[in-house]
């Protein structure tokens, strides 16, 4: 049964422990004789009425009957201090001013104001945290025996976690002890629950305690420290729940709800660098902000984050009515009082973003909108052209005509000496980008990184597919490696990279290092409970058109500099062409674009593209080899 307390009777009890904590300071500084009721009870009675009509009105005033006190916290403790000081401050300033007027009485001892406010401060305080206890003791019971956990981690998220499991009893979930391998709190409890020993100690502790499930409780947890807990309980045959990383909680809670399985982007997850984030706020707070390619996974992020910032406004662009609905939905529901406004259009109408832009007038430009899966675009280079390069062209346009501040091309790796069509419509992207950069003189700019997981369309979600199906695992070859980044961590760096750009910039993020295809494969077979080689099946496919063995994030003949984030790094001296040959480019791609001239435009992008290389890689045989 949970108990609850209305506000009116917390009133009613106010205003008897007001006279109580009056005629009590009396009484703790005066002897009850005669004397005493002849000579102050007038002081006394003046006292409790100026007590008995202020006070409440102060309480009031600051909120202590507007509060639920069954969740009281630290935060309302300081509340109480802070409305009894202020309501016995005002009670005794008038008091003292009427005794000096001569209305209250012969006197009064002066220590019954302070003893007054310690009696207020004691027993407004200690009702409401009370109602607090109370409210704890009669919350429900589980059914059946509670399972025994292990919080990895006795910091501020396992702090909460464990709250959170010891007022939810309903749960079944008994914290037994903390793991952390910070000396200060080996030996000591935290809310009652022993921190037993070290990250080290975990195997011990499994066997020792009889453990039910293990808990990682460290958001800023880095990727081995989730492999080293994960490989020991699934040896031991124990589940294992995480919170999720940093990046993904910006803006949420720290609670039990929070925890989920362990997946793949825990096991590749980095120590986070978060710095100068007021650059991100002075870049977006109040602004009106538009993101192209919304409903995407990279756009979808984009407008979560954002929206932490106190955008203005966010406009939400993109072609497909169904993920823009899904992130709007989603949107309204985490962030209620930011306008959100969404926009069916398609980047590659110059007419319709136009109308867009005059309409809404977005200041900030996240340009996220492409298409990216490289075999596919192999056999529609037309359409890789129209959306990824005329598109880019539009969007920057256009952002230039309405007098946009700031934007941001979203690029890749692939970008760099491409070997496939989308890795050069993203470099002449880019090109498209940093010449109007140039010619104008505005805060547009590049940011380059590898691949995110869990993206649409990406290896995680294909490969999970193929695990749920039973196998086979295709993976092209067995030294096929890839730069990796969290979708949630990439768009925070982007934005960190955003708030830095002057104009002209190529932003490259550091993805660490390359990881092997093959062993992400074998972690998400494990992290599904199977055993690679025997419960599912690996399998080596080749190559396909376009594909490298190993990406590029870095020219060797060129310059990086660093920046304020260790994370990001500026490239200077990007390949660059004239803005009457760009232009011309430009125009010579739209009429092979509607004259469907596949093999000129891969000739030219070839020419024009640094490094580029596509006329050595043929488009498959095979149209439906694209997966």
């Amino acid at each position: 049964m949970k108990l609850r307390f209305r506000n009116r009777f917390v009133l009613f009890a106010d205003i008897l422990l007001i006279a109580i904590s009056v005629l009590g300071s009396f009484v703790l500084r005066l002897e009850i004789t005669d004397d005493f009721f002849r000579y102050y009870i007038s002081a006394a009675l003046w006292l409790l009425g100026l007590s008995l009509i202020i006070k409440p009105l102060v309480y009031y005033f600051f909120g202590l009957y507007r509060r639920l006190w069954i969740y009281a916290s630290i935060n309302e403790l300081k509340l109480i201090f802070a409305a009894v000081t202020t309501a016995s401050a005002i009670v005794s300033v008038i008091f003292v001013a009427l005794f000096w007027m001569g209305i209250v009485g012969p006197g009064f001892p002066r220590s019954v104001l302070a003893i007054d406010w310690l009696l207020s401060l004691f027993l407004v305080g200690g009702t409401r945290l009370t109602l607090r206890v109370l409210a704890e003791s009669a919350s429900p019971r589980g059914n059946g025996r509670s399972r025994k956990i292990i919080v990895i981690g006795a910091g501020d998220a396992g702090a909460l976690v464990v709250k959170e499991m010891q007022k939810n009893r309903q749960i079944n979930l008994e914290p037994i002890g903390f793991l952390d391998d910070d000396p200060a709190k080996q030996k000591h409890s935290l809310l009652g629950v022993p921190v037993i020993g070290a990250l080290s100690d975990l195997s011990k502790a499994l066997d020792e305690h009889h453990v039910d499930e293990v808990i990682i409780a460290i958001p800023s947890a880095p990727g081995r420290l989730v492999r080293l807990v994960a490989d020991i309980c699934r040896v031991k045959n124990v589940p294992f729940r995480t919170m999720p990383g940093i990046y993904e909680l910006l803006g949420g809670k720290v609670n039990v709800s929070r925890l989920r399985e362990v997946e793949i982007t825990d096991l590749l997850r980095r120590e986070p660098a978060r710095i100068h984030e007021e650059l991100i706020g002075q870049v977006l707070q109040g602004r009106r902000v538009l993101v192209t390619g919304a409903g995407g996974s990279i756009g979808r992020e984009l407008c979560r984050q954002i929206a932490r910032w106190n955008a203005a406004s966010l406009i939400l662009l993109g072609h497909g009515e169904n993920s823009i609905f899904e992130a709007l939905l989603e949107l309204k529901a985490d962030y209620p009082t930011l306008e959100l406004i969404p926009i069916i259009a398609d980047v590659r109408d110059p007419i319709r973003l136009q109308a867009v832009f005059e309409q809404w007038k977005p200041e900030v430009v996240f340009h996220a909108a492409a298409h990216k899966h490289v075999p596919l675009m192999q056999i529609n280079v037309e359409e890789a052209i129209a959306n990824n390069v005329l598109g880019t062209k539009n969007v920057v346009e256009t952002a230039d005509r309405c007098g946009v501040e700031r934007l941001v091309l979203i690029s890749t790796d692939k970008a760099v000496h491409p070997a496939n069509v989308y890795g050069a419509t993203k470099r002449l992207a880019e090109m498209v980008i940093l010449d109007a950069a140039r010619r104008t003189g505005k805060s547009f700019s590049v940011v380059r990184f590898g691949n995110v997981l869990g993206s649409r369309g990406s290896v995680v979600p294909l490969f999970k597919r193929m695990i749920a199906h039973g196998g086979p695992l295709q993976i092209t070859h067995p030294d096929m490696e890839r730069y990796f980044m969290t979708i949630p961590e990439a768009v925070h760096l982007v934005l960190q990279a955003a708030a830095m750009g002057q104009g002209g910039e190529a932003f490259l993020l550091n993805m660490g290092k390359q990881v092997r295809i093959l062993d992400l494969a074998e972690d998400l077979i494990r992290l599904s409970g199977l055993e690679p080689g025997r419960d599912i099946e690996i399998v080596f496919t080749g190559i396909r058109p376009g594909e490298k063995l190993r990406e590029e994030l870095w020219e060797d003949n060129k310059s990086y500099d660093k920046t304020a984030h260790p994370d990001i790094f500026r490239s200077t001296g990007e390949d660059m062409v004239d803005s009457a040959t760009m232009q011309t480019t430009l125009s010579r791609l739209s009429e092979m674009v509607s004259a469907s001239q596949p093999e000129a435009i891969i000739t030219l992008l070839d020419e024009i593209v640094p490094g580029a290389t596509i006329r050595e890689t043929p488009p498959p045989a095979d149209l439906t080899d694209v997966v």
